[in-house]
């Protein structure tokens, strides 16, 4: 029985080992190519939103219809419309955000860069 208690906790130990080294990757992982991914990010973001503004309020068509003007690759990109400020947010969930404002005269322009 005391043999049978010993095998189960030493699974058990083997388990949470795999799981923390897994853990360990993926964060060195992380850390590793962080700084790339979220410039990449904030590139992709400040894209989509430039081109939905532009899409929305220069061209005049709905924000659904605007997603085809994507270049292919950029289905993580999510739009969200202010239409009070005439402002398209796109944003790359947990990566970056950009939002882009319509103004008369002047076109779609981007929010100053927090970073």
């Amino acid at each position: 029985m005391a043999t049978a208690k010993r095998r189960v906790a030493n699974r058990l130990k083997i388990r949470i080992a795999i799981v923390l080294a897994l853990a360990a990757a993926v964060a060195a992982v992380w850390w590793t190519y962080r700084e790339p991914l979220e410039g990449y990010g904030s590139i992709g973001a400040a894209f989509g939103a430039r081109t939905a503004c532009s899409c929305r309020y220069v061209a005049g068509r709905e924000l659904s219809d605007c997603k085809k003007d994507f270049e292919p690759g950029m289905g993580a990109v999510f739009l969200s419309d202010d239409p009070e400020n005439k402002a398209v947010t796109a944003y790359i969930p947990l990566l970056s955000s950009q939002t882009a404002q319509f103004r008369e005269g002047y076109g779609c322009l981007l929010d100053p860069w927090k970073g």
